[in-house]
Order: C-alpha cells, then sequence, then structure tokens
C-alpha cells in the first residue's frame, strides 16, 4: 500500500499571548498528486494550520498545541527543522521574510548549500528550478532590486530545487501579475501531476480553481468547514468573505438586498475643480543605476477626483513610478511637480502632508510596540493635536476593522492584518492623496470590499492612487486606469476604454476577469462597470 504524504489527526493550537485556540480537531489527509486549496477569510486559521505542518508551530511559535502530524508514517513532532524541510517546503506569504541571499542564484542554492550538496549538483538543480519557473533571466540579478512578485518566483524556486514531496504556498499570487499567477498555478499543476501533495493558501480563489484542485478546504474560525470537490464550495461559502465568480455572486445576491451607493471622494468635490494639477510628472526618466533605464519619458497629470489604478507586469517599473511621485525617488531627467514644488526641493515630511504612501511589503513600514502607538507616529510627526491624533487613530482602526487589535504588536499579526495595519497608518495620517502599493494581498474578499469602500468615501482625501495586479479592483472602485509596461504608460483612460480591449491586456500580461467580462456585457444597460453584488439590481 501507498505510504499517505500527510495526515493530521485532531490538531488544536493556541498561541501563547492570545485568547481561544487559533485552530482546533483539525483532521484531513493529503494524497500525493494532488492540490488542496484551502480558503477562508483572514484569521481564520489557514496560516496557523500551515505553521504548524510545516513544524515552524511550535518550534518558532510557542503556544498550546494538541494532536498528530504523520508525514510518511512517521510523527514529526521530534524532527528537526532542517529534516522538515527536506520533505516539506513552504513558501511564505512575504517573500520579504524568506529571502536571505543578496543574488537570485545564491538565493535559490541557498537550501542546498546547507544540505552540503556538490556544487555541480546545486547548479544543476538551481537551473533546472528557474527554468521550470520561466525566470531564469533573473539568475545573476540582485535580490534587492526585484519587483515583488519576482521575489514572490525566486522563492518558490528555491524551495523547488530542494525537491520536498509536499509543498505549501501562503498566499503565494498575493504579489504577482495575472498571467505570472496563470504560469506559477500552471507549474503547481505539473508539480501535483508529477506526484506531489500541494496546498495552496489563497484568496484569489477564482484563479486557483482554473487548474482544477482536486479539493477544496473551506476554514471558518478556525474549524475545517468543508473538505471536498470544487462544485460543493460555492455553496458553502459566504460570498461576500470567499471571491468566486461573478456570474455566481450575481446570482446568489438577487437573494439579498442591494449594496449601499457609494459616494466616491467627497472631499474632492467639496474643493471644487481647480486647474492645478495635484501632482504633475513632466518627461521623467530614471534608472537604479548608469546603463539601465526604468522609467522612459513619463507625462501625467494626478488631478482632483481621480481614482487611479496603476495595472501592469510585475518588474515593469510600477512602483518605481510611484516612489516619484511620494519624493522617495527622485528623476534623472524631467521632473515631478507636487502641489506645484518640484519633489527634489520638497523634503519627504514636506511632500507627506500631501501624500501618503502604503508600502507593497508591511515589514518595510512596521517598527512600533502597538498597533496604537504604530498609527500615532506619523500624525505625532506632522504636529497633530492630541485629540484629533485619538480620533484619527480610532476612525483608522475602525476603517480597516482592526479595533480590537490596538494593544497587540503588529509584527505579531497575521501578513493580512499587517498590510491594514500600514495602511491603517497613512489614513490617520490624513495625507490629501492615498497611494496604496498593492493594498488587497493578503486580504479577503469582505475585508478589501469594506475598507476599499470605506477609504472612497473619506472626505480627507482628494485623490487616491493604488497599484494592483486585481484587474476586479481597478473594475469596481477606479475612474481611470493608467497601464505601465517596460517603464512607459502605455495606456491612460477610463476603465470601460481601457481594459475593453483583450489584446492590449495580454499584452501586458492581463487576464480579463469573469467581472469584467460581466460588466462588458451589461455596459449598454449600466453605462458604468460595477460589482457583481449591484448588477445583480439593476
Amino acid at each position: 500500500m501507498m505510504e499517505i504524504p500527510l495526515v493530521v489527526e485532531n490538531l488544536s493550537f493556541r498561541y501563547r499571548d492570545r485568547q481561544g485556540a487559533a485552530i482546533h480537531n483539525i483532521s484531513f489527509e493529503a494524497k500525493a498528486g494532488e492540490v488542496l486549496l484551502i480558503a477562508g477569510a483572514s484569521g481564520c486559521g489557514k496560516t496557523t494550520l500551515i505553521r504548524a505542518i510545516n513544524g515552524l508551530i511550535p518550534r518558532s511559535y510557542k503556544g498550546e498545541m494538541s494532536g498528530k502530524i504523520l508525514v510518511f508514517n512517521e510523527e514529526v513532532k521530534d524532527w528537526k527543522l532542517s529534516q522538515i524541510s527536506q520533505k516539506i517546503g513552504t513558501v511564505l506569504q512575504d517573500p520579504e521574510r524568506q529571502i536571505l541571499g543578496t543574488k537570485v542564484v545564491n538565493e535559490v542554492a541557498f537550501g542546498l548549500e546547507n544540505l552540503g550538496m556538490p556544487r555541480e549538483e546545486i547548479y544543476k538543480r538551481v537551473d533546472e528550478a528557474l527554468e521550470f519557473l520561466k525566470i531564469s533571466h533573473l539568475r545573476q540579478r540582485e535580490t534587492f532590486n526585484l519587483s515583488g512578485g519576482e521575489k514572490q518566483k525566486v522563492a518558490l524556486a528555491g524551495i523547488l530545487a530542494l525537491r520536498p514531496s509536499i509543498v505549501l504556498l501562503d498566499e503565494p499570487l498575493a504579489s504577482l501579475d495575472p498571467a505570472s499567477a496563470q504560469d506559477t498555478l500552471d507549474a503547481v499543476r505539473t508539480l501535483a501531476d508529477q506526484g506531489l501533495s500541494v496546498f495552496i493558501v489563497e484568496h484569489r480563489v477564482e484563479d486557483v480553481l482554473r487548474i482544477h484542485p482536486e479539493r477544496v478546504m473551506f476554514m471558518s474560525e478556525g474549524e475545517i468547514r468543508y473538505l471536498g470537490n470544487i462544485a460543493g464550495l460555492s455553496k458553502v461559502v459566504n460570498y461576500r468573505e470567499v471571491k468566486i465568480s461573478a456570474e455566481e455572486i450575481e446570482e446568489r445576491a438577487k437573494q439579498d438586498p442591494a449594496p449601499a451607493e457609494i459616494h466616491v471622494l467627497p472631499g474632492a468635490a467639496s474643493k471644487g475643480p481647480e486647474a492645478e494639477a495635484l501632482v504633475k510628472f513632466e518627461d521623467v526618466a530614471f534608472g537604479y543605476d548608469l546603463e539601465h533605464e526604468v522609467l522612459h519619458g513619463i507625462n501625467l497629470e494626478i488631478n482632483r477626483g481621480d481614482v487611479i489604478a496603476v495595472l501592469g507586469p510585475n518588474g515593469a517599473g510600477k512602483t518605481t513610478f510611484v516612489k516619484h511621485a511620494i519624493g522617495l525617488l527622485k528623476p534623472k531627467s524631467g521632473r515631478v511637480l507636487v502641489d506645484g514644488h518640484d519633489t527634489r526641493e520638497a523634503s519627504v515630511a514636506q511632500i507627506a502632508q500631501m501624500l501618503g504612501y502604503v508600502f507593497q511589503s508591511p515589514s518595510h513600514m512596521l517598527f512600533a510596540p502597538t498597533v496604537r502607538e504604530e498609527l500615532a507616529f506619523g500624525p505625532t510627526n506632522l504636529k497633530h493635536s492630541k485629540e484629533q491624533i485619538e480620533q484619527e487613530v480610532k476612525e483608522a482602526l475602525r476603517i480597516v476593522n482592526l479595533s480590537e487589535k490596538e494593544n497587540d504588536p503588529p509584527l505579531a499579526l497575521s501578513f493580512g492584518q499587517q498590510k491594514r495595519v500600514s495602511i491603517a497608518a497613512i489614513l490617520a495620517m490624513r495625507s490629501r492623496i492615498l497611494v496604496m502599493d498593492e493594498p488587497t494581498a493578503g486580504q479577503d474578499y469582505q475585508n478589501y470590499m469594506n475598507f476599499m469602500d470605506s477609504i472612497l468615501q473619506m472626505p480627507a482625501f482628494e485623490a487616491i492612487l493604488f497599484i494592483t495586479h486585481d484587474v476586479d479592483l481597478a473594475v469596481i472602485y477606479a475612474n481611470r486606469v493608467l497601464m505601465v509596461n517596460d517603464g512607459k504608460l502605455v495606456a491612460d483612460g477610463k476603465p470601460q476604454d481601457v481594459l475593453r480591449d483583450f489584446d492590449r491586456l495580454k499584452a501586458n500580461r492581463l487576464i480579463p476577469t469573469s467581472l469584467l467580462a460581466l460588466n462588458l456585457k451589461r455596459f449598454s444597460a449600466t453605462g458604468r462597470f460595477m460589482r457583481a453584488e449591484a448588477l445583480a439590481h439593476v
């Protein structure tokens, strides 16, 4: 009889500093050659389950644990982490926490070197892993200069080079452009077809369903609520929490009341239309080194009332472009004007009163001992009054649904919660323009819809700009779409004009979604793009 790669029996765990169990009475087995999708709202216990399987619980995360984990019929509680990592490979949610090597080739070789493998075997496996993920061109690149999506792929290559039997992927698509996500999922499908057991924890459920996972596990409040085939999933999940296809959401939302209308950026309307652009790019070019130019001749204006989605492939220059708007980078030629002032002559503190920036990786932002202190830091430096700070912190926490976490250490929270803390830290500063890099990475559907709805209705903001790989985020919230590729602005216009060109989407590594298709189908009746829940009531 064939050995079962993984058996989990009555597994429960409570973190040392927290009330109540994070997971309780989890039992299941994983077969060789299957993809198991694990879905559920943020904080439902998905990441805790992954940490228990890969041995980080109880070795790195302390608390009370009961139950058994068997890998190929052996209980792993007495194994060393080095032993576990040869059988079970994990790609963390935030690749920043996983990457240690300065060059890509060194990073992918790191695990193999620790196992004392011969040099020839190491290079052979490194090249195979890079080729398998279609990233051989990154081999000699410095990891620090890679985009978030490229880092995600490099982290996965480092795991695949170890040739584990079980692969755990925690939000592997969070930083990837849609075409890269598709490539990664195709690679995952191939791995499973070659006999590996693959677990995918993912909020982008619709994307994963394209590779036909053998089974889906739906978790809620630390328990398994459903474990079975894909067909049964949509019947048991709350469509507001787990993002299913637009057609299914539309069908189910017909039974519910219509969602409330959102009044976008009331602050912009109250200030009245003024001719002066809030931010202006004039023929901006930039490169991190002399030989390699990243941005080429960018010209555009950000005006009051703009809600701008910035789309484009991994490594296209989106984050570099946005960092120019906030003065973190200065152009090599051309200029950027913020509120009429050249960013070369303004300090970052001055620009911060105009623009607030949420980084792609929350670990680049978070440092304070508690969430409350984290949120108070910016307003304090901007010399807001004590009463004002109190109010700003409270409101920011309410918007991101973290009021009960104000005394927790930010870096002890889940990745999705850290992301929300980093957004709340900028909300509390009340800058006039909000700039967010991948705001919905690691967020469940309900959380991201709630905080995006709240942010867009805040009177403090005059314009919002967000970088995203989530085409649906652009469909639902943007009134303007910028498409960036190879350091150039390749499109700028209304979502319905930019996103209807499927050939252009494909050329920019974007994939049409079921929501985009549904909106284009209904556009003659609606005259605008809407969320699926609203389309149900048109």
